[in-house]
């Protein structure tokens, strides 16, 4: 039976990388579907994303020798086989936007994910998590209880087997401590109006100085409030005749297409991590 695997990896960049993992996929009897690779030379690191059908040796074998393979260049590499979708978690507070589009993307089988919960800090959406059958985690999070609801929240996480934990508009800082905890498996979403607007209603702000862009930045989750590796980030114009709903409306709609392509391409396996920044194989 012919398997679909994604292999994706960095290391220090020397010559002959690309023509050694051809030569090490091609000696297992796989065939390459898809390639693409990324030389960093301000920091002398090599990425590369592979996707290829095998269909002689088990999964089990081939991490086994990818693992003494990847010794020789010192790479940092992971496996992935397609037909497994990723295990996520959302989060989500009181606005329901990116929530809402995430899951119906997802039904409509245009994200690979496997939704096991949703957790909230308040009750809003668990009428909608019934409908699309997802458990509901209501975790209420109060200046007193942060560490017990951080501790339930990640409970809920491992529980899951979760590979995937998303910030869908979830409006509560998060500890250095879980952030260590969901390092490279957390995304988040905000606009991008940060620094100068922070705060509630950040679109009322934006509005009131006349600002002509509204955008939002998708990121990796980091101990840094808002500052972790960007994945995507878009923007759209507006004009002195919108108003601030129109703002705030326009900021969603931005926020939501930013999340959804930012959780596609890491579901993918398409973003690789390159120090504060990343690599994305599109």
């Amino acid at each position: 039976m012919t398997t679909a695997y994604i292999l994706t990896l960095s290391c220090p960049d020397r010559p002959g990388i690309v023509h050694a993992v051809s030569g090490f996929l091609l000696e297992r009897g796989s065939n390459i579907e898809e390639a693409a690779q990324y030389n960093d030379h301000d920091t002398g690191l090599f990425f590369m994303r592979v996707q290829f059908a095998c269909d002689q040796i088990t999964a089990d074998v081939l991490r086994s020798a990818l693992a003494s393979f990847a010794e020789g260049f010192k790479m940092q590499w992971s496996l992935h086989n397609t037909s497994e979708p990723v295990r996520t978690v959302l989060m989500v507070s009181k606005e329901g936007h990116c929530l809402n589009d995430l899951l119906f993307r997802w039904k409509s089988g245009l994200l690979p994910l496997d939704i096991r919960a949703i957790v909230s800090n308040h009750r809003d959406f668990y009428q909608l998590a019934a409908s699309y059958n997802v458990p509901f985690h209501h975790i209420p999070v109060t200046a007193a209880t942060k560490a017990q609801a951080e501790a339930r929240i990640y409970e809920v996480i491992e529980n899951e087997g979760a590979e995937l934990v998303v910030l869908a508009r979830y409006m509560q800082i998060l500890s250095n401590d879980l952030c260590q905890k969901l390092s490279g498996r957390a995304i988040n979403i905000h606009h991008s109006f940060l620094p100068s607007f922070k705060g509630a209603k950040p679109y009322y702000q934006a509005h009131d100085r006349g600002v002509k862009l509204i955008g939002a930045t998708a990121h990796y989750v980091t101990a840094d409030l808002a500052e972790g590796p960007i994945i995507e980030q878009d923007v759209a114009r507006v004009d002195h005749s919108r108003t601030v709903e129109h703002f705030t409306a326009q900021g969603r709609d931005t926020e939501s297409q930013v999340l959804a392509r930012a959780v596609k391409w890491h579901s993918e396996h398409r973003v690789l991590l390159n120090g504060h920044k990343t690599v994305i194989f599109k």
